[in-house]
Order: C-alpha cells, then sequence, then structure tokens
C-alpha cells in the first residue's frame, strides 16, 4: 500500500509540473501577445504627429523609444537555454506575407499566438532535441549548420550595397563612357567557310555548292574537304563575325581576310572565287547579318545598374574571404588531402560510397 501511494504521489507531482509547464508556457504566450505590434507602425503618422500642434519633444520621444525597446526585449519563450524575444517574433511575423498570416487565426491575438505555438516553440523544441542527440555535430548536419552561416554571413554583406536601383546616375554614366564598346555593336555577318588544301580543290567545291546551294550538300561538302576540323562537322558555321574577325562562337578568330571577302556579297551568296588564308583556300558562303547598334545611356542602364551590383558584390566578397582567411585561417596541410578516399570518378551516382571509417581493420 506505501509503495502504490508513493506511485501515485509521484504520478501527481509530474502531471502538476507539466502542468505548471503548460500554464506558465500559455501565460508567456499571452503576455507575447499582448506585447507585440504586428502591423509596422506609420513613419507619416510619426512625422505628422511631430509637426502637430503641441506635439510632444525630443526628450519624451527618446522615452517612447527606450519603452519600445524594453517592450521588445522582453523575453516570450524560453526552451531550455534558448530564449526568444518579443521583438525577435515581431520581426519574424512582419516578414510574412498577409494571406499566409491569415492561416495562423482570424484575429490578431489567434495568428500571434498560433504561430509562436506552431512555428517559434516547435522550432526551439526540436532544435534542443537535436542537439541533445548531438546531431549539430554529426554530417550532414553540421556541414548544413556552416552552410547556414556562410551563406548569412554573404547575405549581410550583400545587405550593405542595397540594390542596383541605389546606384548613382554618375556612376552609371562613368561606365558607359569607359565601356562603350559594349553598347555599340558593329554590323556583324553569318560566315560558313570550307578551307580547302589546294585552289584547285576550292574551285571544285565552289561549283559543286553554287550548283547545290543548300545547308545539307553544305555541310556534306565541308565534312568532306575542309582542313578545318574545328568547324568542318557544322558545315564550316564561324558564326556572327565582326570586322575584326572576332565571333560571337567562343575562342574563335576569322581571319579579317574571310571577313572582307563576305562582305563584297549579300547575305545568301557566295564569294566568287576562293579566297587565299594562309597556305589554304576558303570557299566563302555568307549566310546573314545583324545590323549594327547603338545604345543610348538611358538605354543601357538598368543593364549598368545590375553589372556594377554585381561587380561590386563579388568585390565586397572577395575582400571579406580575404579579411577572414588572414584573421583565421592559420594552416591548411595540404599533404592531408592525398589521404582522402574517393570512389571512383566514373562509378556513378546511383552505386553506395563507402566509409573508409566504417571498414574493418583485418584481424
Amino acid at each position: 500500500m506505501i509503495a502504490s501511494a508513493r506511485r501515485i504521489s509521484r504520478a501527481l507531482t509530474r502531471d502538476a509540473a507539466r502542468s505548471r509547464k503548460s500554464v506558465l508556457l500559455v501565460a508567456a504566450l499571452a503576455g507575447a501577445c499582448a506585447m507585440l505590434t504586428v502591423h509596422p507602425r506609420s513613419s507619416h503618422a510619426e512625422d505628422a504627429g511631430a509637426h502637430a500642434p503641441g506635439a510632444t519633444s525630443a526628450p519624451a520621444a527618446t522615452t517612447t523609444d527606450d519603452a519600445d525597446k524594453a517592450r521588445r526585449a522582453r523575453v516570450a519563450v524560453r526552451v531550455g537555454e534558448r530564449t526568444v524575444t518579443v521583438g525577435e517574433i515581431e520581426d519574424r511575423i512582419a516578414g510574412i506575407p498577409p494571406f499566409q498570416l491569415a492561416t495562423f487565426g482570424d484575429t490578431r491575438e489567434k495568428a500571434v499566438r498560433n504561430y509562436t505555438e506552431q512555428v517559434v516553440v516547435r522550432d526551439l523544441l526540436l532544435g534542443a532535441g537535436a542537439e541533445k542527440a548531438g546531431l549539430d555535430k554529426k554530417l550532414p548536419t553540421s556541414h548544413q549548420l556552416r552552410r547556414a552561416l556562410s551563406n548569412a554571413t554573404l547575405r549581410a554583406a550583400r545587405a550593405t550595397l542595397r540594390s542596383p536601383a541605389a546606384i548613382s546616375d554618375e556612376d552609371v554614366h562613368r561606365f558607359y563612357e569607359e565601356n562603350r564598346s559594349r553598347f555599340d555593336s558593329p554590323e556583324r555577318i553569318n560566315v560558313w567557310r570550307i578551307l580547302c588544301k589546294s585552289r584547285d580543290e576550292a574551285v571544285t567545291v565552289l561549283a559543286a555548292a553554287k550548283h547545290d546551294p543548300t545547308v545539307a550538300k553544305y555541310n556534306d561538302l565541308a565534312r568532306e574537304h575542309s582542313v578545318d576540323k574545328a568547324t568542318n562537322m557544322r558545315g564550316g558555321n564561324l558564326g556572327f563575325v565582326g570586322p575584326d574577325g572576332a565571333s560571337n562562337e567562343a575562342g574563335l578568330k576569322v581571319d579579317p581576310v574571310v571577313v572582307k571577302a563576305a562582305q563584297t556579297v549579300r547575305d545568301g551568296e557566295f564569294v566568287g572565287q576562293p579566297i587565299a588564308e594562309g597556305e589554304n583556300f576558303a570557299v566563302v558562303w555568307r549566310r546573314g547579318t545583324v545590323a549594327s547598334s547603338k545604345r543610348t545611356v538611358e538605354e543601357a542602364s538598368q543593364q549598368i545598374r545590375t553589372t556594377l551590383f554585381r561587380e561590386r558584390s563579388e568585390a565586397t566578397e572577395k575582400k571579406l574571404i580575404e579579411d577572414l582567411r588572414a584573421k583565421y585561417l592559420h594552416d591548411v596541410d595540404t599533404s592531408m588531402l592525398g589521404l582522402i578516399v574517393l570512389p571512383p570518378l566514373d562509378a556513378g551516382a546511383s552505386l553506395p560510397r563507402s566509409v573508409p571509417s566504417a571498414a574493418k581493420s583485418p584481424k
């Protein structure tokens, strides 16, 4: 009987403790609801009030600010060693779209209470559980935490740059003048060329191309006769080429002699005679034209702002990493990298990876 009484007493004590925690949590949530300001305050209203007759003086405004800071600093939720303040919940709710916030309740009090219970408290509890299980120190969680911190650092650095729209007109005009070639494009022509070893071979190829001036025929001739292995499998297509021989095809530069020859005929026409190109001879077909263009600074301003913002973001990130490297990076033992075990590069993603630490040592 005595043992049974003790068990009943302990059970009642645990229930009472749980009830007390529930009451405290509900009380904390109720307090948070009362202190939270869900809708952002209107700076226009404050400005109007500041200029209204009988407006309070600067010290009174300071007192109001101090009171608001104290309100936001109040702890609304505590889980283990972690706490969440009224201001933190307020800021999180401020970032929720109204239609999404409405799913937590049809009144201010319900929305705040349900969001705090269903999101804030839940996250804290699961986070505490993860820490207790040591998940924050195990892969892949530890890696994800490091990535989250890394991304947060970069976001904070980028935030100092505001946005592309904040870049001044003066900077836009300076960039435009220093990079006029980006916005003034000369006429470019699409040139297809078959490069033959001899003039006689080029004459024969040109005659065959004129006899059947189709893409299919020209492709066949290029594969059979062109010594330019970089383009012979694509019909000798050199891309759209500028007067200086620069092509829109990456890494391709065309002999200006070929370009000048192509400029003497109209779109769709062959150059009448093979063109000497180094020790070889080219059969040239002009396929099309992109007219020259010139954009004003107004037309290019959005592109310039985007470019400047990207360049400044990259420069900010680079300097940040360099500063952090100089401050924190003490040693990288590259000889240890040779000990890393990886699956074969051609093993395929479907094959399971072996973990070296899991391998059994021979007995």
